[in-house]
Protein backbone atom coordinates (compact mmCIF):
# COMPACT_ATOMS: atom_id res chain seq x y z
CA UNK A 1 0.00 0.00 0.00
CA UNK A 2 0.88 3.75 -0.56
CA UNK A 3 1.60 6.27 1.90
CA UNK A 4 0.67 9.70 1.83
CA UNK A 5 3.15 12.24 3.41
CA UNK A 6 2.12 16.16 3.51
CA UNK A 7 3.65 19.28 3.68
CA UNK A 8 2.17 21.10 6.51
CA UNK A 9 2.41 24.95 5.87
CA UNK A 10 -0.67 26.19 2.69
CA UNK A 11 -1.61 22.42 2.53
CA UNK A 12 -3.19 21.97 6.09
CA UNK A 13 -1.85 25.36 7.90
CA UNK A 14 -3.08 28.52 6.56
CA UNK A 15 0.24 30.82 7.28
CA UNK A 16 0.70 34.81 6.73
CA UNK A 17 3.60 35.98 8.67
CA UNK A 18 2.08 39.78 8.36
CA UNK A 19 -0.15 38.45 11.29
CA UNK A 20 2.92 38.48 13.83
CA UNK A 21 2.76 42.81 13.18
CA UNK A 22 -0.23 43.80 11.77
CA UNK A 23 -2.25 43.90 14.93
CA UNK A 24 0.54 46.84 15.60
CA UNK A 25 1.43 47.93 12.39
CA UNK A 26 -1.60 47.10 10.20
CA UNK A 27 -1.61 44.67 7.08
CA UNK A 28 -0.21 47.13 4.48
CA UNK A 29 3.07 48.48 6.74
CA UNK A 30 3.30 44.92 7.44
CA UNK A 31 3.64 43.20 4.42
CA UNK A 32 6.03 46.48 3.70
CA UNK A 33 8.15 45.47 6.48
CA UNK A 34 8.38 41.72 4.85
CA UNK A 35 9.39 43.37 1.41
CA UNK A 36 11.83 45.66 3.00
CA UNK A 37 13.17 42.91 5.20
CA UNK A 38 13.41 40.55 2.22
CA UNK A 39 11.41 38.11 4.46
CA UNK A 40 10.84 35.35 2.45
CA UNK A 41 14.57 34.63 1.87
CA UNK A 42 15.71 35.63 5.33
CA UNK A 43 12.90 32.68 6.81
CA UNK A 44 14.14 30.40 4.09
CA UNK A 45 17.17 30.28 5.68
CA UNK A 46 15.59 30.19 8.98
CA UNK A 47 14.02 26.91 7.68
CA UNK A 48 17.29 25.51 6.86
CA UNK A 49 18.49 25.97 11.07
CA UNK A 50 19.49 29.19 10.90
CA UNK A 51 18.06 31.47 13.85
CA UNK A 52 15.59 34.53 13.50
CA UNK A 53 18.34 36.49 15.81
CA UNK A 54 20.80 35.68 13.21
CA UNK A 55 18.57 36.62 10.83
CA UNK A 56 17.44 39.71 12.67
CA UNK A 57 20.94 40.71 12.76
CA UNK A 58 21.48 41.52 9.21
CA UNK A 59 18.70 43.86 8.35
CA UNK A 60 20.67 47.50 8.32
CA UNK A 61 17.92 49.18 10.00
CA UNK A 62 17.83 48.74 14.14
CA UNK A 63 14.18 49.30 14.27
CA UNK A 64 13.99 46.42 11.23
CA UNK A 65 15.87 44.15 13.21
CA UNK A 66 13.81 44.43 16.68
CA UNK A 67 10.94 43.61 14.88
CA UNK A 68 11.99 40.64 13.15
CA UNK A 69 13.82 39.86 16.53
CA UNK A 70 10.24 39.27 18.35
CA UNK A 71 9.05 37.07 15.32
CA UNK A 72 9.65 33.41 16.83
CA UNK A 73 7.42 34.95 20.40
CA UNK A 74 5.01 36.53 18.12
CA UNK A 75 4.60 33.13 15.81
CA UNK A 76 1.35 31.60 16.96
CA UNK A 77 -0.32 34.72 15.57
CA UNK A 78 0.71 33.85 11.70
CA UNK A 79 -0.70 29.89 11.48
CA UNK A 80 -4.58 30.95 13.19
CA UNK A 81 -6.52 28.31 10.53
CA UNK A 82 -6.45 24.97 9.60
CA UNK A 83 -7.31 23.61 6.25
CA UNK A 84 -10.01 21.89 6.94
CA UNK A 85 -10.58 19.67 3.75
CA UNK A 86 -7.15 18.75 3.63
CA UNK A 87 -7.70 17.56 7.33
CA UNK A 88 -10.50 15.85 6.26
CA UNK A 89 -8.61 13.86 3.91
CA UNK A 90 -5.63 13.06 6.39
CA UNK A 91 -8.36 11.27 8.85
CA UNK A 92 -10.43 9.64 5.75
CA UNK A 93 -6.64 8.48 5.10
CA UNK A 94 -5.69 7.27 8.67
CA UNK A 95 -9.35 5.58 8.85
CA UNK A 96 -8.02 3.72 5.75
CA UNK A 97 -5.55 2.66 7.13
CA UNK A 98 -2.93 4.66 4.92
CA UNK A 99 0.02 5.36 6.72
CA UNK A 100 0.55 9.65 7.05
CA UNK A 101 3.72 11.20 7.50
CA UNK A 102 5.09 14.81 7.33
CA UNK A 103 8.13 16.71 5.40
CA UNK A 104 7.83 20.96 5.98
CA UNK A 105 10.53 23.51 5.83
CA UNK A 106 9.70 24.80 9.32
CA UNK A 107 12.68 26.70 11.84
CA UNK A 108 13.12 25.09 14.71
CA UNK A 109 12.39 27.81 16.19
CA UNK A 110 8.88 28.68 15.18
CA UNK A 111 7.53 24.24 15.32
CA UNK A 112 7.11 24.24 18.81
CA UNK A 113 5.31 27.56 18.64
CA UNK A 114 3.01 25.93 15.90
CA UNK A 115 2.17 22.45 17.81
CA UNK A 116 0.92 24.82 20.50
CA UNK A 117 -1.82 26.44 18.23
CA UNK A 118 -2.50 23.09 16.56
CA UNK A 119 -1.30 20.64 18.97
CA UNK A 120 -2.83 17.86 16.24
CA UNK A 121 0.55 18.87 14.25
CA UNK A 122 2.61 16.71 16.89
CA UNK A 123 0.53 14.03 17.29
CA UNK A 124 -1.21 12.72 13.85
CA UNK A 125 1.98 11.77 11.64
CA UNK A 126 3.84 8.91 11.96
CA UNK A 127 6.94 10.66 11.51
CA UNK A 128 7.34 14.32 11.10
CA UNK A 129 10.54 16.13 9.40
CA UNK A 130 11.31 19.52 10.03
CA UNK A 131 14.09 20.97 7.83
CA UNK A 132 15.09 23.19 10.61
CA UNK A 133 15.93 20.66 13.05
CA UNK A 134 17.58 18.49 10.22
CA UNK A 135 19.51 21.23 8.69
CA UNK A 136 17.89 20.21 5.16
CA UNK A 137 15.18 22.02 3.18
CA UNK A 138 12.96 21.10 0.29
CA UNK A 139 13.51 20.75 -2.70
CA UNK A 140 16.71 19.28 -1.81
CA UNK A 141 16.50 15.51 -2.65
CA UNK A 142 18.17 14.76 0.37
CA UNK A 143 15.75 15.71 2.73
CA UNK A 144 13.41 13.40 1.05
CA UNK A 145 16.08 10.93 1.52
CA UNK A 146 16.21 11.87 4.89
CA UNK A 147 12.65 10.91 5.76
CA UNK A 148 12.98 7.67 4.05
CA UNK A 149 15.68 6.90 5.89
CA UNK A 150 13.61 7.63 9.16
CA UNK A 151 10.72 6.74 8.16
CA UNK A 152 11.88 3.12 6.91
CA UNK A 153 9.77 3.40 3.61
CA UNK A 154 10.89 3.23 -0.03
CA UNK A 155 10.71 6.55 -2.15
CA UNK A 156 8.26 4.26 -4.78
CA UNK A 157 6.12 3.91 -2.13
CA UNK A 158 5.09 7.06 -1.27
CA UNK A 159 2.63 9.69 -2.50
CA UNK A 160 3.63 13.59 -1.57
CA UNK A 161 2.16 16.24 -1.92
CA UNK A 162 3.18 20.14 -1.63
CA UNK A 163 1.83 23.64 -2.50
CA UNK A 164 5.21 24.28 -3.80
CA UNK A 165 5.75 23.11 -7.42
CA UNK A 166 9.60 22.78 -7.18
CA UNK A 167 9.26 20.86 -3.98
CA UNK A 168 6.93 18.68 -5.42
CA UNK A 169 10.11 18.00 -8.35
CA UNK A 170 12.16 17.51 -5.79
CA UNK A 171 9.82 14.38 -4.65
CA UNK A 172 10.04 13.24 -7.58
CA UNK A 173 13.83 13.59 -8.18
CA UNK A 174 14.35 11.25 -4.64
CA UNK A 175 11.89 8.85 -6.54
CA UNK A 176 8.00 9.31 -4.83
CA UNK A 177 5.28 10.02 -6.81
CA UNK A 178 3.71 13.83 -6.15
CA UNK A 179 0.77 15.77 -5.82
CA UNK A 180 1.08 19.36 -6.38
CA UNK A 181 -1.30 20.83 -4.20
CA UNK A 182 -3.88 23.27 -5.47
CA UNK A 183 -6.75 22.77 -2.77
CA UNK A 184 -8.42 19.51 -0.93
CA UNK A 185 -10.77 19.06 -3.91
CA UNK A 186 -7.57 18.43 -6.32
CA UNK A 187 -5.95 16.38 -3.21
CA UNK A 188 -8.61 14.24 -2.95
CA UNK A 189 -9.17 13.47 -7.03
CA UNK A 190 -5.40 12.73 -7.20
CA UNK A 191 -5.60 10.55 -4.78
CA UNK A 192 -8.33 8.42 -5.88
CA UNK A 193 -7.06 8.52 -9.28
CA UNK A 194 -4.20 6.27 -7.53
CA UNK A 195 -6.96 4.31 -5.91
CA UNK A 196 -5.90 5.70 -2.42
CA UNK A 197 -8.77 7.31 -1.11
Amino acid sequence: MKHVVFDIGAVLIDWNPALAWSDELGEAEARAFLDRAHFDKLNYACDAGATFAEAAGLLPDADDAARLAQYVERYGRTVPAKIAGTWDILYALKDAGVRVFAITNWSAETWPEGCKVHPELAEVFETTIVSGQVGMVKPSVAIYQHFCAKAGVKPADCIFTDDGLHNCLGAKAAGMDAIHFTGPDALAAGLKTRGIL
